[in-house]
């Protein structure tokens, strides 16, 4: 069985924690700290596990915030040398998951005296991400905070580099929510602009990430970006471009299909099946197509489908899920098939009744079927 994946925060690891903390601090009180820390933690979920070690370090660090973030960065393991991840706490110092808790504290404690906040996460995201707990900082002392992700997008690390657009994503999963990005993103369009063509791919899938999290409340500013910077990029910045313009393409927005060569109507027959017709929850559905070109030159393609799930009142939402990219020939026929997984997962409910699923080539339906979903 799959160890969870909460238990990267764990009993060994509060130990390992209060063990450094004492090595930077002799007045550190381990005792307390690990006893308020691992009291309950094993029923707690993963984000609640980083919460509460984080009250416990709020009882037991100085009063004093400067001194209290000058021992977490005397505990913390020496910083990545490189891109690389999966870093964890070790007889050298603190880093990895622990990092999640201790970013919580300096997101708490660290409001009051940001510009040392910030620096103590400067640090922090060097051994482990500090994209949740600069975000605090972006709400509260968002010109102060910008003015320093600007210094940082030059920094040696990549680890930094990618916390300059990782933790300013509007809409980070796990994260705060930045509601003024939400509504206008211009400010950390400068910042993109310069990470785009960042060396290191880590900072790149980020920069990617946030043009993405832009795209879902203004598909306007990503269809200009695309304008700009796709006519002569190379390969890496035309990956990172693809991979920003995903939700768009998926929905079909015309301006981003076109910027893609996806933009025209597909010529020719589509023949669209569904087995089995009646599933269970938990088990699978077969999608098979067929599309066979009448065009008289080459068609680039973006095949996707969408299943509207049936809600608990009877009404439908639309889930847009990626297919294939083809390119037909003339005359060609291409046969594609997909398996569909119905299995429950916690961002989805499933409920019974009919599912309609659409397939969409280049942003236009072109074909549909049904099956019936049982619980």
């Amino acid at each position: 069985m799959t160890e969870p994946f909460k238990n990267l925060i764990n009993p060994a690891l509060v130990r390992e924690c209060g063990a450094h903390l004492r090595r930077a601090w002799p007045g550190f009180d381990r005792a307390t700290f690990e006893r308020r820390a691992l009291a309950g933690l094993d029923g707690l979920e993963m984000k609640a596990r980083a919460m509460h070690i984080a009250d416990a370090l709020e009882v037991t660090l100085p009063e004093d915030f400067d001194r209290a973030a000058s021992v977490i960065e005397a505990a913390l393991a020496p910083p990545a040398v490189d891109d690389s991840l999966g870093l964890r706490t070790s007889d050298a110092g603190l880093a990895g998951w622990i990092g999640w808790p201790l970013g919580e504290y300096i997101a708490r404690r660290g409001l009051a005296r940001p510009e040392r906040g910030l620096q103590a996460l400067h640090a922090l995201t060097q051994r482990f991400t500090a994209e949740f707990a600069i975000r605090p900082y972006l709400v509260q002392h968002f010109a102060l905070s910008l003015a320093t992700l600007r210094r940082w997008q030059d920094d040696p690390s990549p680890h930094v580099r990618r916390l300059v657009s990782e933790g300013s994503r509007p809409r980070l999963p796990w994260g705060l929510r930045i509601q003024s990005l939400v509504a206008d993103p211009s400010p950390t369009l400068p910042l993109l602009r310069a990470l785009q063509d960042d060396p290191s791919a880590y900072v790149r899938r980020s920069v990617a990430n946030h043009l993405n999290d832009i795209a879902k409340d203004h598909p306007g500013v990503i269809a200009d970006w695309l304008a700009e910077h796709l006519p002569d990029a190379g390969t890496e910045r035309r990956a990172l471009l693809r991979h920003a313009s995903r939700t768009l393409v998926k929905q079909g927005d015309a301006r981003v299909l076109k910027a893609w060569g996806l933009g025209k109507a597909f010529k020719g027959k589509v023949a669209f099946t569904l087995s089995p017709r009646r599933v269970a929850v938990g088990g699978s559905l077969v999608l098979e197509l067929s599309l066979t070109s009448s065009a008289r030159a080459s068609q680039a393609l973006a095949i996707d489908y969408i299943v509207h799930h049936v809600k608990a009142n009877g009404s439908t939402s639309p889930k847009v899920f990626k297919g294939w990219q083809r390119t037909l020939a003339p005359g060609e026929t291409v046969q594609l098939r997909k398996t569909h997984s119905l299995r429950p997962i916690t961002t989805r409910v499933y409920h019974a009744g009919l599912h309609r699923v659409d397939v969409q080539v280049n942003g236009q339906c072109l074909a549909s079927a049904s099956f019936t979903l049982r619980t």
